[in-house]
């Protein structure tokens, strides 16, 4: 059986046994982990599910690849810079293809959602409370009433006042186009011969 497996962003074909290097994992030698991100699975010219499918590996060691020097010339301009990168690695054998991933997340979620249900009678006596409030709002609000028209009234008036501006400043921005377009569009008037 093989399977094409996702990790450190490239892919890999793998089978039972295999050790293949890849990018750096978290872990000491001899741990043990599952690849979950499997993209293919097959055995023999046979195509498998991968619908939970998991990739049992084992971490072999840590290690780092050759040394890559990084040189920056500019020509003319006494510029030169040189570093050198060794890229880390990790060595793993792959255990076993086939391994299901465990459903846990999915049993949880229906005991948080039994846990919210007996929050729904609050609900129900929240509205009995509201209404008491209501009652007693209702006769301060006649009085309430001219004090909101002076309240409205006071803030549409400096409302207002900012419009103004704001107009004035529009028309002086669009000024200069609008004498343009009124020089084009009035025809001029043939001048007077000269006498």
């Amino acid at each position: 059986m093989f399977a094409i497996v996702r990790t450190g962003g490239k892919q890999y074909r793998v089978a039972p046994g295999d050790k293949i290097v890849v990018e750096k994992l978290a872990g000491e030698a001899g741990d043990t982990f599952d690849l979950t991100d499997v993209l293919l699975a097959g055995d023999g010219g046979d195509l498998k599910s991968t619908a939970g499918l998991t990739v049992a590996a084992k971490i072999i060691a840590q290690a780092k690849a050759d040394k890559v020097t990084v040189f920056k010339k500019r020509r003319r301009h006494n510029y030169r810079r040189k570093a050198g990168h060794r890229q880390q690695h990790t060595i793993i054998e792959i255990v076993s293809i086939g391994g299901k991933k465990a459903e846990k997340k999915a049993e949880t979620k229906p005991a948080a959602k039994a846990e919210t249900k007996p929050a729904a009678p609050a609900k129900a006596e929240a509205p009995a409370k509201a209404e008491a409030p209501a009652k007693k709002a209702a006769p301060t609000a006649k009085a309430e009433a001219p004090a909101k028209k002076e309240a409205t009234a006071k803030a549409e008036a400096p409302a207002q006042k900012v419009a103004a501006p704001a107009k004035a400043k529009a028309s002086t921005k669009d000024a200069a186009p609008a004498k343009a377009a009124a020089k084009k569009a009035v025809p001029k008037a043939p001048a007077k011969p000269k006498k």
